[in-house]
């Protein structure tokens, strides 16, 4: 079977060869099988030249590398943009300047207050925005000396992954009456933005007490308990006086930790999240956020569905809907209204100091 010259161009009973291709061409006579064909020669298929076909292998190969790239990129992107669960790092293979890979940072923000105050709610609500990130649960660094003496390095492993320009974001609520922890976040990052959420005081109280006498009948429901002192036998001494050292009433008193606060940091770092109203309206609330924290207006109403069942705003992103816990928006135990009025007259004095010391009056009543 003869083979063609790769130098020049031939002509074999009408068989025109292509120049710079090695490919071997037959008379139709050394084919019986192709009497029917009106073409003189038949072409077979194959390259006779191992290094021109690797070439054309690898250039193909890295047509489909690259198109696979751009199609995983952008389906990334819109991932991105959109608020669906994704703090699971990508794997990328290309480099980092053209695919920027998700890493570990230390918080920008940081949420606190006090218990019961809605600090879960409001990580979750901000969550829904697609340039937040959050730390899957409270991680106390700055409030228990075991975690925060195992260092810097320890706590950035227990963030999440983000892309820079996301802002990660953390919470515990025992950071704001710890007396260490303002100096220690500010030794950290002394320009860290500060979301401190409070709730009315005495509401706020009421529903701390709620938590703990849950908490209590939870811990061992095997063993016979006492029936519970109800909130009024707990907050007042028999004579009538209120009992401050009892500790809902006593960490309802924001005045005495803010000052430690606005000594450590300035007070433009620091936003006061009202949890009443976030409870009532958390777009208002969420959107006074966005503006603090340099983001983009993307969370509005279109985002929440008020339950009728649970009796509290739900969350919706474009994938799902849902609720907190179980345990958010408990049912909270009747309270004599002259209690109620007696501890509201009491916290007026130390609400004022509080709007004093924020510049910000949050109007809660004081009878």
């Amino acid at each position: 079977m003869p083979r063609m010259s790769p130098t020049k161009i031939e002509t074999r009973r009408g068989c025109v060869r292509p120049p710079h291709f090695d490919i071997l061409w037959l008379p139709k006579a050394a084919m019986k099988s192709m009497e029917g064909d009106s073409s003189d020669c038949v072409l077979v298929v194959g390259v006779s030249r191992p290094k021109m076909a690797l070439a054309i292998l690898t250039i193909m190969l890295i047509s489909l590398f690259f198109t696979f790239h751009l199609i995983y990129d952008s389906a990334l992107n819109s991932l991105q943009t959109r608020n669906v669960e994704h703090s699971r790092p990508p794997v990328l293979l290309l480099s980092k300047r053209l695919y920027p890979a998700a890493a570990r940072r230390l918080p920008q923000a940081i949420i606190m207050g006090v218990r019961k105050c809605g600090t879960r709610a409001l990580l979750e609500m901000l969550y829904l925005h697609p340039m937040i990130q959050k730390a899957a649960g409270e991680i106390h660094f700055f409030d228990r000396d075991e975690n925060y003496f195992k260092g810097l390095e320890w706590y950035r492993m227990q963030m999440p992954h983000s892309y820079a320009g996301q802002i990660t974001i953390e919470k515990s609520p025992s950071y704001f009456v710890t007396p260490e922890v303002p100096e220690r976040i500010r030794a950290m990052n002394s320009s860290i933005k500060l979301l401190l959420i409070v709730r009315e005081p005495v509401t706020r109280a009421i529903s701390d007490y709620t938590q703990l006498r849950a908490n209590a009948a939870t811990a061992s429901p095997a063993l016979p308990t006492p029936n519970p002192k109800t909130f009024e036998q707990l907050a007042l001494f028999p004579n009538g006086s209120i009992n401050e050292s009892y500790r809902p009433l006593a960490i309802s008193i924001y005045h005495n930790y803010m000052h430690r606060w606005l000594e450590a940091f300035s007070r433009d770092q620091l936003l006061i999240v009202n949890g009443d109203l976030l409870i009532e309206d958390p777009v208002s609330q969420i959107q006074k956020i966005e503006r603090f924290l340099g983001i983009e207006a993307r969370i509005g109403t279109h985002n929440f569905y008020f339950n009728e069942t649970k009796g509290f705003f739900c969350l919706r992103n474009e994938t799902s809907d849902r609720c907190l816990r179980e345990t958010k928006g408990r049912k909270h135990p009747r309270v004599d209204p002259e209690v109620i009025s007696k501890l509201r007259k009491y916290f007026g004095e130390h609400n004022q100091k509080f709007y004093e010391l924020v510049g910000e009056d949050l109007g809660w009543p004081e009878e």
